[in-house]
């Protein structure tokens, strides 16, 4: 079955991928996803786990004087996993079934606790919650265009155009793709202050 299949019709069962998020103990994401990346390449499930991710975004910190990109968990103790679902109707109306194989093996990796779910059903995100996470560490999803088009990077130096802080220079800290709008460390009565624009509000320096 195709890695980049969104969905597949076989013998009236409807395959699709969807994002699951399963709980790790505190300090455990990096690992879990490392070690559930190796375990499903070595059971050959990678036609059924596709990607494991840490949700992370990189933002400025002050260190020494200096600023400097550190990456910074959006949900500390949570990992997302795409995975394939048979989609189905039970009980409580239309839902999604995982991989019982895979199921086992994700739920009995060393630091997962669980899945987010109902008992031990894990329950999917929707595509419009899993599109605004990804979103928000910059990554695609679901292989559309972003909706801005955002040419700067976190750390890069901008101009900003906006009357109010009219041709001051600052420095990228947070990038919303989501919504088209940038953070840049300005500098405000003496300090730097993250304010907030507008994509084009700002451009390169």
């Amino acid at each position: 079955m195709s890695e980049k299949m969104e969905e597949v019709m076989n013998d009236e069962v409807k395959y699709e991928k969807k994002w699951y998020i399963i709980h790790t103990y505190s300090g455990y994401e990096k690992k879990v996803a490392t070690d559930l990346e190796k375990r499903i390449e070595s059971l050959n499930l990678t036609d059924r786990v596709f990607r494991i991710l840490v949700p992370e975004e990189e933002v400025l910190e002050e260190k020494r004087g200096k600023m400097v990109k550190v990456p910074r968990k959006l949900f500390p103790s949570y990992v997302m996993v795409e995975m394939l679902s048979v989609k189905e109707e039970n009980d409580l109306g239309l839902g999604y079934r995982v991989d019982s194989e895979a199921w086992y093996v994700i739920r009995n990796t060393n630091g997962v606790t669980g899945f987010v779910g109902v008992g031990s059903d894990p329950i999917p995100l929707s595509d419009e919650e899993a599109s605004n996470l990804l979103s928000k560490i910059g990554i695609n999803g679901f292989e559309n265009e972003n909706k801005f088009n955002i040419d700067v990077e976190i750390g890069e130096k901008v101009i900003v155009k906006k009357d109010s802080f009219l041709d001051q220079e600052g420095e990228v800290a947070e990038i919303d793709y989501e919504h088209g709008r940038v953070k840049v460390l300005l500098e405000v009565f003496g300090r730097l202050t993250p304010v907030e624009f507008e994509y084009n509000e700002i451009q390169k320096r």
